[in-house]
């Protein structure tokens, strides 16, 4: 098969290859995906460049990228036969693992690959993995969010605006922070702060008549920790995803402490089973109701891989990178 490969940490045109490699066998509990899309996250990115901190080589070859969609070629013993030929989407491809969704094929457990309705596209497909999941388990983790007010900060981002759809179909009133008007309309939000022009505690306080917001879905929470504060209700819940800003920010633990503030650090790669499984289920009704749109953004194939990567690293798209494999 072709795969996208690396072998050290470096700049993607430096290190990124297209090679053969030997096509992946099941194993007693995985199946075979013949990739259609993969889709790259910045984490992708990051982990390629050896941007975590202490970062090593875990492995001698790595393809690249967690998150794809395709369809179940082969299965391992444990593995209901029924399934080959099913259309899925994939998680936690190269999570702890050596090789991911930059392939032609990948073997991985049955359990991370999941159905992908007729209704959903492969390219949309590869979309899922890390930011629709991350969205819905920010929103859903504790129950449901009927009749809550929910402020998503960076709507127009690829968790972001996954999250202010999925807050809206859980029945939600949601507010989002963006920093234009284009961006603001590729939220999908019908109420939204400009972050530049506005004072953002301020002008959630007078949306919602000083009432303030329950819940708050943060992709900074360095950056916006004074204004989630300020704007979160007694008792409220902030799942925060990110912290580019400050990686180890002043915590204000008396002020979060004396509004009874719940504080959810999340990652997706770490969702335990149960919660994975609401979250699967739930995403498959949707996609099966036609209720979600995708910011795909088209990036070629596998030989465009670092072309890819590096429009990542910019930061200027808007929506998931993905390439068709």
């Amino acid at each position: 098969m072709k795969a996208i490969t690396y072998r050290s940490f470096g700049t993607a045109e430096d290190v990124l290859e297209l090679v053969d490699m030997p096509d992946p066998v099941a194993r007693p509990g995985e199946v075979v995906v013949q990739v259609k899309a993969t889709g790259i996250n910045p984490s992708d990115v990051k982990l390629r460049g050896g941007a975590r901190p202490g970062a090593v080589m875990q492995y001698p070859v790595v393809i690249p990228h967690s998150d794809g969609a395709g369809v179940i070629v082969a299965v391992g013993a444990d593995v209901d036969p029924a399934r080959v030929g099913e259309r899925v989407w994939i998680w936690n491809g190269q999570w702890q693992r050596a090789f991911g969704t930059g392939a032609e094929y990948i073997a991985l457990p049955s359990e991370q690959a999941v159905f992908l309705p007729e209704t959903t596209s492969f390219a949309e497909g590869a979309c899922f993995g890390i930011p629709a999941m991350t969205a819905w388990y920010a929103l859903y983790a504790d129950g449901p969010i009927a009749d809550k007010t929910v402020l998503v900060t960076g709507g127009a981002g690829t968790v972001g605006r996954y999250a202010c759809q999925m807050a809206a179909l859980g029945g939600a009133r949601v507010i989002t922070t963006v920093s234009s008007q284009e961006k603001a309309a590729h939220s999908g939000a019908d109420e939204f702060v400009n972050y530049r022009t506005q004072n953002v505690t301020q002008a959630v306080m007078d949306m919602t008549d000083g009432a303030g917001v329950d819940r708050i879905v943060e992709v900074d929470f360095a950056a916006n920790q004074d204004a989630s504060l300020g704007l979160i209700r007694p008792g409220g819940t902030i799942a925060s995803y990110a912290s580019a800003s400050q990686m180890r920010p002043e915590l204000d633990f008396y002020g979060f402490m004396f509004k009874n503030i719940r504080l959810h650090m999340l990652i997706v790669y770490q969702l335990d089973a149960v919660a994975r499984r609401r979250g699967e289920a739930q995403l498959t009704e949707w996609l099966e109701q036609g209720v979600l749109t995708h910011a795909v953004v088209p990036a070629g194939h596998l030989a465009d891989a670092a072309a890819a990567h590096k429009m990542v690293e910019a930061g200027e798209k808007m929506g998931t990178v993905v390439l068709e494999v």
